[in-house]
């Protein structure tokens, strides 16, 4: 096994009907921008019921149908918030633990000790959770985090935590599941290792159109430019 293998975001995904909720972070091919992309999918009416929204720079999750809403609790949140030179990236509501954490001096892998998976066994679903510290040289450096359940009955969390250089060209890919089932297997592992485009648009469609027709909703990816810290972003939503 090559343990320094690249994927494609296409090879990563695609054939793989449900690899639920997903994380990119990591650098362009030119080394000129910090990447990150989000994405949902979901099987049942309340997860597909659900639309990205931009809100001054954050991304909120909202239901494309409020009448349709059962519970908000685990599909409505910011998955995508910044403070300072900081940008959090996660799955959950945790975003908010993690925002609240920083901007009071604390730190990323303290937050998320408090936080646990979620409350949706038997599938207990894990909080994947990123975020991107740029640097007063032009650079930055990123985390990623994986809280799951010890076991089948949900009785303890283990927390895995990662921490990465950015090289150009290079990403790092955490989702929630390995595939569809049921229980859905959680993911396993380090974040693999992806390629990242110098364009936005190519990056969007690669993953965008790789993931399963029937089970995706949303997609958001924001590439930062280091030197002027411009931001392009592309965001589709399948219910709009």
């Amino acid at each position: 096994m090559n343990v320094y293998e690249t994927k494609t975001m296409e090879q990563a995904v695609k054939g793989n009907s449900y690899v639920g909720r997903g994380i990119v972070l990591g650098k362009s091919k030119d080394g000129k921008k910090a990447v990150s992309a989000y994405f949902i999918m979901g099987r049942s009416e309340n997860s597909r019921n659900r639309v990205f929204v931009e809100e001054s720079g954050n991304v909120m999750i909202k239901p494309f149908d409020e009448s349709k809403v059962e519970d908000p609790s685990l599909i409505i949140y910011y998955p995508m918030r910044k403070h300072e030179n900081k940008l959090i990236v996660t799955n959950g509501d945790q975003t908010d633990t993690i925002y609240d954490f920083i901007k009071d001096g604390k730190c990323f892998e303290g937050a998320l000790n408090t936080r646990c998976f979620e409350p949706d066994g038997p599938n207990w679903t894990p909080r994947i959770s990123g975020m991107i510290t740029f640097d007063d040289n032009g650079d930055f450096t990123y985390k990623m985090s994986i809280l799951k359940s010890a076991d089948a009955d949900g009785t303890a969390c283990n927390r895995y935590y990662f921490n990465y250089s950015a090289l150009p060209g290079t990403g790092h890919f955490i989702h929630t599941y390995v595939q569809d089932g049921n229980p859905i297997p959680t993911f396993q592992g380090e974040p693999e290792r992806v390629e990242i485009p110098d364009d936005i648009d190519e990056f969007l469609a690669e993953i965008w159109n790789n993931l399963d027709e029937n089970n995706k909703i949303s997609i958001y990816v924001r590439y930062i430019d280091l030197e002027t810290g411009a931001t392009e972003n592309r965001m589709i939503n399948k219910n709009m």
